[in-house]
């Protein structure tokens, strides 16, 4: 497995290189630069963001290889650990709505700083072996995460329109960079967690440790360059009021909770009228409470066979890498495939893989090589499944809603994925509470299921809208040119 992991990295990387050559090839080229690419004060302003968020990225992405193996270190059994992920995802149910209101409350900025300080303190408490602490920790986690996702979008987007009056177009330019960024450094996170943990002989508690003085230069340029690039324009963060200052908190908290109330029922309107809405969050929670799934399972699944984990971790994101590069391919004016096929083939691809994990995990015949492969086929099809339910969502969903209607798909997503790995954890302890092949592989059959319900979701969407042309790509330069 050590050989095999590391050749899978080499020809993924490789792959990955080649369909971004492909992609930059077939990319026509401007005749005129971009407005936003040309406009000093924008570039500017977007290093700033993309400076203190890839930091964040960064952080997050390397704690990702060795969690489980950390749990394992000390020596909590399978049925433990579960839990621990069962936390995780429960915090993040629990914490979403307060980070959605807590930017409007304490001011956007002092929200980001907030998820550092959080998410530092969730990586100190790897340092303990004391189960409480722990549950601390992914209670800690779990509010960083939903902060991860808010806070730092809400201050570059406050910014971008209200303080330096950028047109809003400008605005996806940015996410669009940080998301090109985010794979790679996702790569590069696996391969630097490997140094520390195995080459450098430091433990699977080492990268946990590094995400601390990252978020720590995190936190000082959002103390620091946001500070000084907030006082050069509007203070927009401040909470002010004609009442004064002592009334400006409660009344933020009452406005930011009626909007979010607001926006909850909006969406909740917006998902009962509409049945492609519907479907749509029902392709959503399935597929990615799979993938939660999935992140629990890897590690236990190849972790005995002795594969670097950290190399596999990478392996994992260059193939997702790959798939993202697919779609920009697939849907480019050159091949011009709808995100819908895409969407299609994501399903079969995945449920592929899962039907190959229920022989290759078999008790008593495991096939780790297999596995991997069957792996790395889940997170290629992750990879054509992202940009194609975000092309959907912004065509069905309308943008005054969608806040709303994506945090009720994230409640069955969550709940799917908890029952999951609760089931996992009955079963592991009705053998006594040691490990169960048996479990591990009856939840990937599960996981199978899920998928071909979630492939029938997708053609009753498709069967639903046949001539609809929101769900199409239309024209000569349509939503896919690469």
């Amino acid at each position: 497995m050590l050989v095999t992991a590391y050749l899978a990295i080499v020809v993924l990387l490789a792959l990955c290189v080649g369909l971004e050559l492909t992609a930059r090839r077939l990319t026509p080229p401007q005749p005129t630069p971009s407005a936003e690419g040309t406009n000093p004060a924008f570039r500017r302003f977007q290093a700033l963001f993309l400076r203190c968020y890839l930091l964040a990225l960064w952080a997050d992405w390397l704690q990702g290889p060795y969690l489980y193996k950390l749990y394992r270190h000390y020596s909590f059994l399978e049925s433990q650990i579960a839990i621990l992920y069962v936390v995780g995802l429960a915090s993040c149910v629990l914490f979403a709505p307060v980070a959605g209101w807590l930017p409007q409350v304490l001011g956007r900025r002092q929200t980001c700083l907030l998820f550092c300080v959080a998410y530092s303190a969730c990586c100190l408490t790897k340092l303990s072996r004391d189960y409480f602490v722990l549950i601390v920790g992914r209670m800690l986690g779990g509010l960083s995460t939903s902060l991860l996702s808010t806070a730092f979008e809400a201050w570059y987007v406050h910014r971008h329109v209200n303080a330096h009056d950028f047109p809003k177009e400008w605005i996806p330019s940015t996410f669009t960079k940080a998301a090109s960024w985010n794979h790679g450094l996702a790569v590069g996170a696996g391969l630097v967690a490997n140094m520390l943990a195995e080459w450098l002989h430091l433990g699977p508690v080492a990268p946990f440790l590094l995400a601390v003085p990252c978020l720590g230069a995190c936190g000082w340029v959002v103390l620091t360059d946001w500070g000084m690039e907030e006082k050069g324009g509007l203070e927009g963060d401040n909470k002010t009021s004609l009442l004064g200052p002592s009334a400006s908190v409660p009344l933020a908290r009452a406005s930011a909770r009626a909007r979010f109330w607001r926006s909850c029922q909006e969406g909740l309107r917006c998902l009962l009228s509409d049945r492609r809405v519907m479907l749509l969050g029902g392709v959503q929670a399935l597929f990615e409470s799979v993938l939660y799934i999935f992140v629990f399972l890897w590690t236990p699944v190849l972790d005995p066979h002795g594969p670097p984990l950290g190399i596999v971790f990478s392996c994992l994101m260059a193939a997702s890498m790959a798939g993202s590069l697919l779609y920009r391919l697939a849907t480019s004016t050159r091949y011009r495939l709808q995100p819908g096929h895409l969407l299609c083939f994501s399903m079969l691809l995945a449920f592929f893989s899962f039907f190959m994990l229920i022989f290759s995990t078999a008790p008593g015949q495991p096939r780790p090589r297999e596995s991997l492969l069957a792996f790395l086929l889940l997170e290629l099809a992750s990879g054509l499944y992202f940009p194609a339910v975000s092309f959907l969502q912004g065509r069905v969903i309308p943008e005054e809603k969608r806040a709303g209607v994506l945090a009720w798909f994230r409640l069955p997503l969550h709940l799917l994925a908890c029952l999951g790995l609760l089931a996992l954890h009955g079963e592991v302890s009705g053998t006594g509470g040691g490990e169960s092949g048996s479990g591990t592989r009856n939840m990937f059959g599960g996981c199978a299921v899920m998928m071909l319900a979630a492939l029938l979701a997708v053609v009753s969407l498709f069967t639903l809208g046949r001539n609809d042309v929101d769900l199409r790509l239309e024209g000569p330069k349509g939503e896919g040119e690469i």
